[in-house]
């Protein structure tokens, strides 16, 4: 199977059932770190019982669930550290003096963090999608005949074609709200809606995730039904062809020196990453762009620690009803807690009876001020070193925590390497997909 087919199975079976987050700069990895997982996973099965494995769409969700839960948990504890695991929760962070201009997160590495510049950025555009806004109908009988039709979208170089059949009771918004949800689902980079207009009319509006336009390009996706494999006409009945509001680039002063960016995010001599979000008010109105000083800092970074933990177990108890073996990762995630729940109190972190983590932030401030602050930090670093272990472990083998029955152990101590085990988690991609 080719990497484009996989990309695509990959992608629907995230969209389908992994909750919804973001990847980041911690999910690539080095060839010698995927040879590393694949041994791994070679000696997890090497004396494991063969079972037969509950697949239901229920236990599907868990499983994708659980391992991009752990995924999103690690990344999170990584991102304080970087690179440099031994650097745990020592990773600076970026402040924005006006948030409402932008907001700006340190992606440099803790050695460089002493010499790391101060911006101020004056926001004068933001970079905007592409908008094809349709003509507005009134909501009667559609006009096209009952027939098959389609249309092609062009996006990033590749074209998906959308086939519908209108029926001689359709009318406008009920062609429209089906084609909205038909561009939606496909998951191509566009969304769709249906808009309404004083008069009682509707109209579909198709909008590009994306951001700006590269020079010499003239859009970001395109609507067509000139060559179609079925009745073409509803594209300019429609009128999704047209492009009402063009994609722009954001335009905002660095310092003083005028730059520009095809997205509203971007990042600043590999050190800050920036998120524009409004336009500054008025010439001069400006935000400072930053480091925050090593006790802000690192107040940041356990917020987020506890933070992150919290959602891993909100997100794991979900599952409780109808995953049973849910409630054995949480025991197993209480479990490393209440181990450093002691030495986590003096910095005012508790335990709740529902196994989540609990903050009061004048403790912790007290703390950080403290002259031994530095061996009160101690077991917070190793917590987060046995929830970086136990989120590895989650990540190898989603399925230890799915319903299963056990069929037959191994000769112990005469097991043969059988790394393909674990594939019952990547093999589910296909189920619902071919």
């Amino acid at each position: 199977m080719n990497t484009a087919v996989m990309s695509t199975v990959y992608n629907h079976f995230l969209t389908t059932y992994a909750p919804k987050g973001i990847n980041s700069q911690y999910d690539t990895h080095k060839k010698s770190e995927l040879r590393g997982v694949y041994n791994s996973i070679i000696k997890l099965n090497k004396e494991a019982p063969l079972a037969i494995l509950d697949t239901s769409r229920e236990s599907q969700a868990f499983a994708v669930g659980i391992k991009e839960n752990a995924r999103f948990l690690h990344n999170s504890i990584v991102s304080m550290s970087g690179a440099d695991t031994d650097a745990l929760l020592n990773k600076k962070t970026a402040f924005s003096s006006n948030e409402s201009i932008a907001s700006a997160s340190y992606i440099g590495n803790t050695a460089s963090s002493e010499n790391a510049p101060t911006f101020t950025l004056e926001v004068k555009n933001l970079a905007s999608p592409q908008v094809n806004t349709g003509n507005y109908l009134p909501n009667e009988r559609i006009s096209l005949p009952a027939d098959s039709y389609s249309f092609d979208i062009g996006v990033n170089n590749l074209n998906y074609e959308f086939q519908f059949r209108i029926t001689a009771d359709d009318t406008n918004r009920s062609v429209q709200e089906r084609l909205a949800r038909l561009v939606n689902d496909a998951g191509i980079g566009l969304e769709a809606a249906v808009l309404d207009d004083a008069k009682g009319g509707s109209a579909l509006k198709l909008t590009s995730k994306a951001c700006g336009i590269m020079p010499g390009t003239a859009d970001l996706f395109r609507v067509s039904d000139d060559h179609t494999s079925r009745r073409s006409g509803a594209v300019s009945y429609l009128g999704i062809g047209d492009i009402t509001r063009p994609a722009s680039n954001a335009e905002f002063l660095l310092n003083g020196n005028e730059r520009t960016a095809y997205s509203n995010s971007f990042t600043i001599e590999k050190t800050y990453e920036i998120h524009l979000k409004g336009l500054s008010t008025a010439d001069g109105d400006t935000t400072t762009i930053g480091i925050k000083p090593d006790h802000e800092s690192l107040r940041e970074n356990i917020t987020q620690l506890i933070g992150s933990y919290n959602d891993f177990l909100k997100s794991a108890s979900e599952y409780i009803q109808s995953q049973p073996k849910s409630g054995r990762l949480i025991n197993e995630m209480k479990g490393i807690s209440n181990t450093y729940s002691a030495s986590l109190e003096h910095l005012g972190i508790r335990l709740s009876t529902e196994g989540s983590l609990e903050l009061n932030e004048t403790e912790l401030e007290n703390a950080l001020s403290n002259e031994d602050a530095k061996s009160l930090l101690s077991p917070v670093k190793d917590f987060t070193n046995s929830l970086l272990r136990k989120t590895n472990a989650i990540s190898l083998n989603p399925m230890n925590y799915v319903n299963k029955t056990i069929v037959a152990y191994k000769n112990p101590g005469h097991g043969y390497a059988s790394p393909y085990v674990t594939s019952a988690y990547s093999g589910m991609m296909f189920n619902s997909y071919c």
